[in-house]
């Protein structure tokens, strides 16, 4: 004899069986899912993006939170540049910029506005870059100052950033100490007490190194004209409280960059035009300098044939007070203002100066190809 199943039992053990089903597909899918990765690739289309991670992910779901909701953009810090930190406050009590919400709380990457990543602090493999997909409205933005010379080829960067921060002009970010033009005239300015010739602060001197040019010419400019040195190399430590007031005591500053590079002029420069004191210059030409600077402010080794010719001009200027205040004829319509000088500060400038940028800007664009670009 032959039992009959009611109908409605049998769709319900169908359904039970079903619904068990796939809540042991969605442990499976669970299981597989922790291990799966998607790799940064933020510059194309959303819909593509995600489409591809759905399909790496064997069809999980994705979500991209909204834009955050306050008057002020918001600039998330990925990584502290060499570990120095600051107060984010800082932006506005010591530069005046305050144009956008800076954080470092990762926790905020789906809502910022921009991510600011700095380059040396990149894994080999980029697995230290925030996740992919990233919202459509967020833009990357590599952060990197240092010369070509100095600078690695992390692969894998093609494509990947929005915007460039760097010491270049053509940047979208160019973050360097600027003269600033006088609103009136003022007092004719007082050059200070001079009881030193010619000096020079420097740290690292490795002739080994990108830093060989500037040693080199060093010793033989040395060898016609007395140079005091202060920092690591001279054994003389410098506080950094005597930094503006030690060069404000030279004639002249010997403002050599570590490596020649298009618009590689560094702080080297702007030290000696805040103090006090005429720069010799070692970087690149003149010509690039003068795109910053007033061609009267400032001495080129490229305008001399050899370094005792241009101990010979130092020799004479010293001698002629005339001929020295010409140097300083720039400070009648132009200003330089004290950079920053502590170690903890050295990337503020640049950090804050990215915040500004994200405030003003919102424009979409891609760097393409960061090394093209940037070793050219």
């Amino acid at each position: 004899m032959t039992t009959q199943i009611p109908k409605s039992l049998n769709c319900t053990l169908i359904t039970l069986v079903l619904g068990a089903g796939v809540l042991m597909l969605m442990f499976i899918f669970l299981q597989h899912d922790s291990h799966n990765y998607c790799p940064p690739n933020p510059v194309q289309p959303l819909q593509e993006e995600i489409r591809k991670c759905l399909l790496e992910s064997n069809g999980s779901s994705l979500s991209v939170a909204p834009p955050p909701q306050s008057e002020k953009p918001v600039l998330l810090l990925w990584f502290w540049p060499e570990n120095y930190r600051f107060q984010f406050s800082d932006c506005k009590s010591l530069l005046n910029m305050e144009g956008c919400h800076l954080t470092d709380d990762r926790s905020v990457y789906p809502k910022a506005d921009a991510v600011l990543i700095f380059h040396k602090a990149i894994s080999w493999d980029l697995s230290n870059l925030p996740p992919s997909p990233r919202p459509p409205f967020q833009k990357w933005i590599w952060f990197h100052v240092e010369s070509p010379t100095n600078t690695r080829r992390i692969p894998g960067l093609e494509n990947l950033f929005n915007w460039t921060l760097s010491y270049r002009q053509d940047a979208d970010i160019s973050v360097r100490n600027r003269l600033t033009v006088k609103k009136s005239p003022g007092e004719e300015f007082v050059i200070p007490k001079k009881d030193k010739l010619v000096c020079w602060i420097v740290s690292n001197n490795n002739p080994s190194t990108g830093t060989g040019v500037r040693y080199k010419y060093y010793q033989e400019l040395s060898k016609h004209i007395k140079v005091d040195l202060f920092g690591k190399v001279s054994g003389k430590f410098l506080r950094y409280e005597d930094y503006y007031s030690t060069i404000a005591s030279c004639k002249f500053y010997l403002s050599f960059e570590n490596s020649i590079h298009r618009d590689y002029i560094t702080e080297k420069l702007n030290g000696p035009l805040a103090a006090g004191t005429v720069p010799v210059v070692l970087g690149p030409p003149r010509k690039n300098y003068e795109d910053f600077v007033p061609s009267d402010s400032f001495i080129h080794v490229d305008d001399f044939p050899n370094a005792q010719a241009l101990a010979n001009y130092l020799l004479q200027l010293d001698k002629d007070e005339e001929a020295y205040r010409k140097y300083f004829q720039w400070r009648n319509y132009l200003t330089a203002k004290p950079h920053l000088v502590l170690q903890q500060q050295e990337f503020i400038l640049a950090i804050c100066s990215a915040c500004e940028h994200v405030g003003r800007h919102s424009e979409y664009k891609v760097a393409h190809e960061i090394y093209k670009w940037y070793f050219s």
